[in-house]
């Protein structure tokens, strides 16, 4: 059975359907999701969803592109959440480089409060990191985020910085890219990480895996993340959902 460990099925994309994009999960063999809150508004569509469906978990964080919007009092507020019994991660929180939206010092600052905030209510934490692989290495370890550890989301970087994350304890989780035929630094990288560090997911309504590519993405579809993981590790489908199963689980603290 499958664990999709990033997706966003609470958001607009799904409004039509989305009690048939999970059912379509099930059938595919997903038995468990982490759905992403990541600010204002996704927070509580992400409790919902995860109230609604049991095998729906929820990570509740604010995302480095709104990182400009957080008032005060809204990190109080993701505190008081932690709480809630599906919720099991700080996420997603980073860095992203690529839009501009929010300075760079709101950023970092907006990062290392929610790493001490995932210190303090003891949650491993989701990265993402866009085009900041240096500035999101260097606050990991001055915040000495390893106490927590969690996940490089829809990891992109290089072997070289894979190792920097893995040291910290960090698992690496893979998404739609790596299904791509050209795709060849995410497939060696893949191809390396160590089979307890490894995480699927689909990061849906984005990042869809060929050969759907350029369409909505959907959990279902983190069957076919799983299938090339298989493919590039000389495994099979089972053991690579065996296995991203056992260490999502042991990640997230899910029995």
């Amino acid at each position: 059975m499958l664990f999709d460990t990033h997706t966003h099925m609470d958001a607009p994309e799904f409004e039509e359907d989305r009690d048939a994009a999970m059912a379509r999960a099930v059938e595919a063999g997903v038995s468990r999701l982490v759905n992403i809150g990541f600010n204002r508004e996704t927070i509580p569509t992400t409790l919902a969803l995860a109230e609604k469906y049991d095998f729906v978990y929820a990570a509740i964080g604010w995302h480095p592109v709104d990182a400009i919007d957080m008032q005060e009092g809204d990190l109080e507020w993701i505190e008081s959440l932690c709480g809630h019994e599906k919720v099991v991660a700080i996420g997603e929180i980073g860095l992203d480089y690529h839009w501009d939206k929010s300075p760079k010092d709101v950023q970092h600052r907006v990062l290392r409060e929610q790493i001490a905030l995932a210190k303090r209510v003891k949650l491993p934490i989701v990265i993402h990191n866009r085009e900041a692989h240096e500035d999101t290495i260097r606050i990991l370890k001055e915040e000495n985020a390893s106490e927590v550890g969690g996940i490089m989301h829809a990891f992109s970087g290089s072997w070289e910085t894979a190792k920097i994350c893995l040291d910290m304890g960090f698992h690496l989780s893979f998404g739609g890219p790596v299904t791509f035929k050209n795709a060849k630094q995410p497939k060696e990288v893949l191809e390396k990480t160590p089979m307890d560090r490894l995480l699927i997911e689909t990061d849906a309504p984005y990042l869809t895996p060929h050969p759907y590519r350029g369409k909505r993405n959907e959990t279902a579809y983190v069957r076919l993340v799983a299938e090339t993981a298989a493919q590039l590790k000389g495994v099979s489908l089972e053991e690579i959902a065996e296995q991203t199963m056992k260490n999502a689980n042991k990640l997230f603290g899910i029995s």
